[in-house]
């Protein structure tokens, strides 16, 4: 094994040879990051080694993909695989495929270099390190072969410094138990899902279904047995609230540091949206309760129970709750097979007369943090695994009508038609310009339909969604005002009328500077650059942000950040990056409160 002490006291020429076999055939990565010295963490290191790459130029990085071999490729039987290849494609089973899997993986090698002239890379040991199944390999090959040529190279790059990282912890000695558990925790939760969605391997968790209160009472499970909080309960919305009272003496009177995110999923949905910020605070009250550690303060981790509005229209239900913005409206909602919200509560056993109880005060909390998946490409594009959000997108959200007049395709002149789908997709382009026009503002046509549609039929009527965010309310309020003129102007000229309603309203949650440093700080404490970003997407600390001070820090996930899909990732390095600087933020307010 080496250390960073030996790395930083390396000359140059002993550093890339310390390093040697971390990057495939390229020992001028290790040589330039060198430089860098000295390095005060492991992933200050790798992040060296990743901008080495970033700064190369396009015949070096092409260069360095095409030094890796392929995929149970030639190299394989030859045995002229490198040592730590032939390691991690024998942990993935390569090294003993079927006649028929073979032949696939070589099929896909040849499309694969026909379409990009370069060798398919994949990290085959995968997020979790232990090897991905053969099966996996396969679908994920077959699914990049779509990919543009630019993504595709870069995607590329990103599965080499994954491999990079996977060897860099084996010459290290470094294993991420931190993350590894919280990991595991989230692929033992998505064990549970919902019936119909279950049966075809989705992840799906609505609102009190069984699947949803087998998740409850495993993670109440956990949060008692294995991370050792002072209380456990399920409350009355269903939220699943663990507390770990502060010193002395497990002051239960002690203000408190909020924390939590949800664990309902959206239909077919991924393992980390809200469920990461749970695992997070639950690792780091499992390492204080097994150090034997109290804070000047207590720490409250809620799961909360709605998040996604799947199941009922209600949204941000459990967190809601706990500002006291529960309606009571929402009890009569049905779900699709004609069960009420109130209904689904009785046979889950809560007491809705208890919802009101739940509301807290704000005045014994210290604030709200929230962890989450970052749900987009940004931190992936960058290769950073960390970024603090500067502000919570403020959203408005419409559903609308353009109404024409409907009328034979064939005998209809074109000047004298009254096509309302035209107008709709004239609309659609100016609603893209529009929210082009500004940095952090954002806008959407999300669905287009044309009710009773037939091939041979001038379109009548043509029913469309609007959704609008921005990091204040001010410039999204201006986008939604243009876009309504601009469905004015267009209705009149085209000899139409149009029907618009606002469905959804929320205000933008910049973060609170002081929190929002002491996540930066946090960032900083590991090596890694701070890089802010604003949240496109809505979480529950836009509710908490109403009462108390709140910040966010986003992890960086896999397959260019996509979420609300199956392919939804993150690594266990990460995860544990988001355990450490999570540490170091208690760290911080157990100073600043003591």
């Amino acid at each position: 094994m080496i250390t960073l002490a030996q790395l930083n006291a390396a000359s140059q020429a002993e550093f890339t040879q310390l390093l040697d076999g971390t990057y495939e055939h390229s020992p001028w990565i290790a040589a330039q990051a060198w430089e860098r010295r000295p390095f005060t963490s492991l992933a200050q290191l790798k992040l060296a080694l990743v901008d080495a790459v970033r700064q190369a130029p396009p015949e070096a990085q092409l260069a360095l993909i095409r030094a890796h071999p392929e995929l149970a490729g030639k190299a394989m039987p030859g045995k002229t695989l490198t040592a730590e290849s032939t390691h991690e494609q024998g942990k993935a089973g390569l090294s003993d495929c079927t006649p028929a899997e073979f032949a696939r993986i070589h099929q896909l090698n040849a499309g694969y270099n026909a379409r990009f002239g370069f060798p398919f890379i994949l990290a085959v040991r995968g997020p979790r390190g232990l090897g991905l199944a053969k099966p996996e390999i396969i679908a994920t090959f077959a699914r990049r072969l779509d990919n543009h040529p630019d993504f595709e190279l870069a995607e590329a790059l990103r599965n080499i410094h994954r491999i990079a990282e996977i060897r860099l912890n084996d010459k290290l000695g470094h294993s991420p138990d931190l993350g590894n558990r919280v990991w595991d925790w989230a692929e033992q939760l998505s064990a549970h899902s919902d019936a119909g969605y279950a049966e075809r391997g989705e992840l799906t968790v609505t609102y009190l279904t069984e699947a949803h209160q087998a998740c409850a009472r495993q993670l109440a499970q956990w949060m008692r047995d294995d991370c050792g909080f002072d209380e456990v309960s399920i409350d009355a919305v269903g939220n699943v609230v663990g507390l770990y009272h502060g010193s002395p003496s497990q002051d239960r009177q002690a203000r408190r540091l909020l924390t939590g995110s949800h664990y309902d999923t959206v239909r077919n949905g991924g393992k980390y949206d809200g469920r990461l910020g749970i695992f997070v605070p639950m690792a780091c009250v499992r390492e204080l309760q097994r150090q034997g550690r109290r804070l000047p303060f207590g720490i409250e981790v809620v799961g909360f129970a709605e998040e996604e509005g799947q199941r009922f229209k209600a949204t941000f239900l459990g967190s809601g709750a706990l500002t006291g913005q529960f309606d009571a409206a929402w009890l009569d909602q049905q779900d699709a097979g004609g069960i009420t919200m109130r209904e689904a509560m009785a046979q889950a056993g809560l007491r809705i007369d208890d919802i009101a109880k739940l509301q807290r005060d704000p005045a014994r909390y210290l604030g709200f943090v929230e962890v989450h998946i970052e749900q987009g490409p940004v931190l992936n594009a960058l290769d950073l695994p960390l970024g603090i959000v500067s502000s919570i997108n403020g959203s408005v959200r419409y559903v609308g009508e353009i109404i024409g007049m409907a009328s034979h395709a064939g005998t209809t002149p074109m000047p004298g038609r009254r096509d309302a789908a035209t107008a709709a997709a004239e609309l659609a382009l100016y609603v893209e310009k529009r929210g082009g026009s500004e940095e952090h503002l954002v806008a959407t046509v999300g669905m287009l339909e044309v009710p009773g549609g037939s091939i041979n039929v001038v379109p009548g009527r043509c029913k469309f969604s609007l959704d609008i965010r921005a990091t204040t309310n001010a410039v999204r309020d201006a986008c939604a005002a243009d876009i309504v003129h601009e469905l004015q102007a267009l209705c009149q000229r085209r000899g139409l009328h149009y029907r618009l309603e606002e469905t959804m309203r929320a205000a933008a949650a910049p973060s609170a500077p002081d929190w929002q440093q002491r996540w930066e700080r946090a960032v900083e404490s590991l090596g890694l650059p701070v890089f802010r970003l604003p949240s496109g997407a809505g979480h529950d600390a836009m509710k908490l942000h109403e009462i108390m001070p709140q910040a966010m820090l986003f992890v960086r996930g896999l397959n260019a950040g996509i979420s609300h899909n199956p392919l939804e990732a993150i690594t266990n390095d990460d995860a544990e990056l988001c355990v450490r600087a999570f540490q170091n933020l208690l760290d911080q307010l157990a100073t600043e409160f003591s």
